[in-house]
């Protein structure tokens, strides 16, 4: 007998997940109300124009699109769910290849369709429909995480529109794509491919902040650091390390005697390869094969450093190449990169432990930038003080461990996964705005959750929830009535 798998609206519904939703946004609308209404009068209150009341708008769409979803047969979004992907793709595509007029740019990136008034950012539903094929590739029977060829296929699914959304010029927002890294580490990804994309990410900073020598001793150390924590034979890792460094020095010592160029990274790759060159042949001498592996890695990174530059110039606008050059303490510029940052933990600071109270803030008001959204966390910290902030970084943290509980209890693999593929994106915003807001994160144009203004934003993150509150309501707690 086929089971009913539609819902009553409140029907098995996480009340709980629910009321955090509700909290967020209207912890969102207080906020955008403060830093945006100026004007005595109650009629310019209720204006169209205050960010307030079009915040007000989207929030009551946000409402009906949710209750929607919470009526629809938890059947679709399995089996709809590469449509909607390749949908979400053709959308971030369009806003490239369509004119001005119906795509135009802002703020340097082409990344937004207009409608007169009206504008819509693709990029936020593009992370639904990722959510959604990851999930969907990834429950299929025959999928195993550790198959080389459905690895390849789920970065696919990822990379497409991550490249898409870098030739918007939005890379800041391609960025959060990589937050599903968390979800194939929950659903069992190899460690050994973990490292060499922390190594990308170490490496592409460390490039900025240390000569290249420096950069190989620090490079071998963290290397052979992480590779003994995983395979162990702390002796074979100490015999490595003095093998490199002997290698690279003998060879840098010879260059210097015999004009070789090793200056700047000519240095860096010529001594590395050569010191695991020589670790190689101990590795395979001592039939040590986690060490030669390591040593591809190891290699890898080697060809990775010197195009860490290259990637930088071309890939970055220049604004975005200000403020990470900024964060890591490359430039100061108060009055230029580092002014946005400056300003906002001035506010954050200025209010104390409980705030000076709504719409009391001033640092906010007049001198934050984008105060209605990247810098939307500066009026909670001004006007509602280190209590203020702490609820509302409690109620963030709430609502993505509600989403890791709804999906450790899913009996299907697809409800699970898309569970984790939101909580993952929203732990993802949630640090890298806060971050930014106190100078821990470069700036990069990320909203806050339910808090920042915006229309696009509100209804994308609505609808991920309510996805995910829809699957976990599910009589089935999954999709095992697709038979």
């Amino acid at each position: 007998m086929q089971q009913n798998n539609q819902i009553s609206l409140f029907g098995g519904v996480d009340r709980v997940a629910v009321l955090l939703y509700l909290l967020l946004v209207a912890t969102g609308l207080l906020c955008i109300t403060s830093v945006s209404f100026e004007e005595p009068e109650i009629t310019e209150f209720f204006s169209f124009s205050r960010f307030h009341i079009k915040q007000a708008i989207w929030a009551a769409a946000a409402s009906v699109v949710a209750i929607v979803i919470l009526l629809l047969d938890s059947r679709y979004f399995h089996m709809y769910a590469y449509y909607a992907y390749a949908l979400g793709v053709l959308l971030i595509f369009g806003t490239i290849v369509l004119p001005e007029s119906i795509a135009p740019t802002f703020n340097g990136a082409k990344a937004w369709y207009s409608f007169g008034s009206f504008a819509v950012q693709p990029v936020e539903f593009t992370k639904i429909t990722v959510a959604l094929a990851v999930a969907r590739l990834m429950s299929n029977y025959d999928y195993s995480i550790r198959k080389i060829g459905d690895m390849a296929h789920v970065a696919a699914i990822i990379l497409l529109p991550l490249a898409i959304i870098i030739l918007q010029n939005d890379t800041g927002s391609g960025v959060v794509l990589c937050s599903f890294i968390i979800v194939l580490y929950r659903e069992g990804l190899n460690n050994w491919i973990c490292i060499p994309l922390i190594m990308v990410a170490t490496l592409f900073i460390f490039s900025f902040l240390f000569t290249p020598l420096i950069l190989l001793l620090v490079l071998v150390l963290l290397f052979t650091l992480s590779s003994a924590m995983m395979v162990g034979r702390w002796r074979t890792h100490i015999v490595f390390v003095a093998g490199v460094l002997l290698a690279a020095m003998l060879l840098y010592t010879v260059g210097e005697v015999i004009g070789w160029d090793l200056s700047g990274y000519n240095a860096l790759v010529i001594c590395s390869l050569a010191g695991a060159a020589l670790a190689a042949v101990y590795a395979i001498r001592k039939n040590l094969t986690p060490i030669f592996l390591s040593l591809l890695f190891f290699i890898g990174s080697m060809v990775f450093v010197p195009t860490a530059d290259k990637i930088f110039e071309s890939v970055l606008q220049p604004h975005q190449k200000e403020r990470i050059l900024s964060f890591l303490g490359i430039v100061n510029d108060p009055k230029g990169a580092d002014y946005n940052v400056t300003q906002a933990k001035i506010a954050i600071g200025s209010g104390g432990l409980v705030g000076k109270g709504f719409m009391q803030g001033t640092q906010n008001r007049y001198f934050v930038p984008e105060k209605e959204t990247d810098f939307i966390f500066t009026t909670v910290g001004e006007e509602w003080g280190f209590v203020g902030s702490a609820v509302v970084l409690t109620l963030l943290c709430a609502m993505i461990l509600r989403l890791m509980k709804m999906g450790e209890r899913q009996q299907e693999p697809f409800s699970r996964i898309y569970c984790y593929c939101v909580a993952s994106v929203l732990l993802f915003h949630v640090m890298v705005n806060v971050g930014m807001n106190v100078g821990l994160m470069p700036v990069m144009g990320i909203p806050l959750p339910f808090l920042s203004y915006g229309g696009s934003s509100l209804v994308a993150f609505t609808i991920l929830v309510f996805i995910a509150i829809r699957l976990d309501a599910s009589p089935t707690k999954g999709l095992s009535a697709l038979q």
